[in-house]
């Protein structure tokens, strides 16, 4: 590997740092100048400031999406380590772990509160056992409304309608896939088209989920009317329906546990896909177990992605 010639300046603040490491985790500047609660000028314009110190680049942004140099790869490599003990020496300062008390109310949808919030609540609870969370599973819409109402602190859903008073923060891109039991005629395919799925026996979501309007559209849109026999309003029982009957569903892989009498087949023609994220009110105030939770959040969702 090139070495590259950095030159060290005692100008250089721990925010630049800060905003460099969330420009490098999301390579988006919008998204990380929200999740700073910054605007995306003051971002670019510290990012800059921080290139012009060291005299490198640590960005590319010529083509359609930013990428690190490799010059940013390498104080990422290094940097990341130091922040994270510098965060340990803070919350070392304020109060041990197991003395913090709180708590924190999120909402999310069924797709998520299978598998993935699950994880998250743990870890969080491993690191303060002293807090208190309460987990809702709600309708996007419903998840919208308590955000607003101040009823939640934090949410795993789906982009609010514009306008909204809520920040939205994607955090990945996710195929709804086919799930079968390993009987069903459609079990033993690697791709299905949804103009397949046409009077096929399913199971889906009720209509008031926002996943099945996107599902509807894209039967819609492949000119197929699947025969919709149950309707549920949680993905776990949908599954275990999968999983006793000849019923098809249409769900996230990553709510689908692996087994071996499901089976999880990608879609096309169109793919159905969606973009999760978190989000939370505008001007809500954000306590650092909150903070926290939402880190844990972000790497489970870079894992599922």
């Amino acid at each position: 590997m090139p070495s590259i010639a950095i030159r060290a300046n005692p100008h250089m603040e721990l925010r630049h740092l800060r905003y460099f490491d969330a420009v490098a985790e999301t390579l988006n500047f919008t998204r990380a100048a929200e999740r700073l609660h910054v605007t995306q000028s003051t971002l670019s314009h510290q990012i800059k400031q921080l290139e012009e110190e060291l005299g490198t680049a640590l960005f590319d942004r010529s083509g359609k999406h930013v990428r690190m140099t490799e010059a940013g790869e390498i104080l990422r490599s290094h940097m990341t380590p130091a922040l994270e003990k510098i965060d340990l020496g803070l919350q070392a300062l304020r109060a041990p772990a197991d003395t913090i008390t709180a708590s924190i109310r999120l909402g999310t949808t069924s797709s998520f509160n299978t598998r993935m919030v699950p994880g998250c609540v743990a870890t969080l609870l491993n690191h303060y056992p002293s807090i208190q969370v309460t987990v809702e599973e709600l309708a996007a819409s419903t998840i919208i409304k308590r955000l607003g109402s101040g009823h939640l602190d934090l949410a795993v859903s789906y982009r609010p309608p514009e306008g909204s008073e809520l920040w939205f923060e994607p955090l990945y891109n996710e195929e709804l896939r086919l799930v079968v039991g390993i009987r069903h005629p459609l079990a033993r395919r690697r791709r299905v088209r949804m103009a397949e799925l046409h009077q096929v026996r399913m199971v889906l979501l009720g209509r008031q989920f926002l996943t099945r309007k996107l599902l509807d559209e894209c039967f819609d849109q492949a000119g197929a009317s699947p025969m919709v026999v149950a309707q549920l309003n949680s993905v776990a029982p949908m599954i275990e329906l999968v999983r006793q009957t000849d019923l098809a569903g249409v769900i996230a892989e990553t709510a689908v546990s692996q087994s071996a009498d499901l089976r999880v087949i990608p879609l096309e023609d169109p793919t159905p896909i969606r973009t999760p994220g978190m989000l939370w009110h505008k001007g809500a105030t954000r306590s650092p177990v909150l903070k926290h939770f939402a880190e844990i959040i972000r790497r489970a969702a870079g894992t599922a992605a």
